[in-house]
């Protein structure tokens, strides 16, 4: 049989679908991101798990997929950057620092107390601390730019937080490797390069975002050709993407946000969000949200693993909500501002999986681990829109209680 037509057929469901699901989360006032996510859980092995159904039985579909839902994430990224400045992201630097540093410290050591707990191996006990430290801004992101609040105190400190806890949290593990693979000496030498490796991603891009890509952009425009300036921009968003993670060391979803934040600045910046949002949110978004359900069995956290997998959940909430709470109530948010950005930087989506699946092929966790952290992984992701949606429902109505005129006026 011809491969392209079961992966037609996967495309045309998994978008359907995602789109159905979208409208009814719309229509029950949910942010549509959790519609999207819902109907991949049911799409995946929890339910219909229809990649392995007999018609889908090619070996490469499912990576296909999973390819194309990380060009989503990317796309995605790169549209949150784009609708922010440098300027804003400077403002809210001590905010940022405040709540990605504690946004780190508070999980890494809750999570680092369950694993010794439950008598796992200090190795094991630290790699949960660093995955349970990870956060994945992408489905905030979303949730924030469907309510139109992005451009908010607290949406542009979640994203300066979340890019300050990546670059946090890959540090950490790539300290942790150095020293379990490598020894003190050699693992202070391998750290040592992969600071160095991330300063100069960060330098070099930012430096070509400012002198370089304007002028570039305008030359791809001007030229004759079916969508060059579109075409361009997705090769810059690969690009950065792939010098983020091969060059710098850092997640691939930092270099797309750093190369909208670079091109945010350009005179055909809304020219360039039509195009790059029609190519997101027309394919590989929904693709994006849905494959998290895919990956994800929720039959395996009801046995033997259901004690610890509640356990873990809890620490992925309250360390991030506290600790990133506190980071942002020390440097002068409200109670609620901090509510709203700690809950922001809960969910740990692709960066979550991904810090796992480093750890399980490593060794340092089993199947069973591994499957816990994917359900943690998948629970945080889908309670983070729901609950920022609540959260700055509660915002407006505080203010329209405080704005309205009493009835003596």
């Amino acid at each position: 049989m011809n491969p392209l037509l079961p992966f037609t057929l996967a495309l045309i469901i998994i978008i359907l679908a995602a789109k159905a699901a979208g409208y009814l989360s719309y229509r029950l006032r949910q942010p549509t991101v959790l519609g999207e996510l819902l109907v991949g859980i049911l799409l995946g092995p929890t339910a219909l798990d229809i990649l392995h159904w007999p018609y889908f039985a090619d070996s490469h579909l499912e990576e296909t997929i999973h390819l194309m839902a990380e060009l989503g994430v990317l796309l995605l990224m790169f549209l949150a950057g784009l609708e922010l400045h440098i300027g804003d992201l400077l403002h809210t630097r001590k905010v940022a620092s405040l709540a990605g540093i504690l946004g780190v410290v508070f999980p890494f050591g809750l999570g680092m107390a369950a694993g010794l707990a439950f008598s796992m191996s200090w190795e094991a006990a630290v790699f949960l601390g660093l995955v349970l430290s990870a956060t994945s801004v992408s489905i905030s992101a979303q949730t924030l730019m469907e309510m139109n609040v992005l451009h908010s105190r607290v949406g542009i400190s979640l994203l300066g937080a979340a890019v300050l806890d990546d670059i946090l949290v890959v540090l950490g593990l790539s300290v942790f490797s150095a020293l379990a693979g490598e020894g003190a000496t050699g693992g202070v030498l391998s750290v040592g390069w992969i600071v160095l490796r991330m300063v100069l991603f960060l330098g070099v891009g930012a430096a070509l975002g400012v002198y370089l890509l304007p002028r570039l952009v305008q030359k791809a425009d001007g030229m004759p050709i079916s969508k060059g300036l579109v075409a361009f921009v997705f090769i810059v968003i690969l690009l950065y993407s792939w010098s983020a993670e091969a060059l710098g060391n850092m997640a691939a979803l930092t270099g797309a946000f750093l190369a909208g934040v670079m091109l945010s600045r350009s005179a055909l910046k809304e020219r360039i969000e039509t195009g790059i949002a029609t190519l997101a949110y027309g394919l590989f978004v929904p693709i994006f949200f849905v494959n998290v359900g895919l990956a994800a069995d929720a039959r395996q956290l009801l046995g033997d693993s259901l004690g610890i997998f509640l356990v873990l959940l809890l620490v992925a909430i309250l360390g991030k909500v506290f600790g990133s709470g506190l980071g942002a109530s020390l440097a002068g948010f409200n109670r609620l501002e901090a509510l709203q950005l700690g809950t922001g930087m809960m969910s740990r989506g692709e960066v979550g999986l991904i810090v796992a699946s480093v750890g399980i092929a490593a060794g340092w966790i089993g199947d069973e681990l591994f499957a816990t952290v994917v359900g943690v992984v998948v629970v945080t992701t889908l309670l983070t829109p729901p609950m920022l949606r609540a959260l700055f429902h509660r915002a407006k109505s505080a203010e329209a209680g405080v704005t309205a005129p009493s009835e003596g006026d």
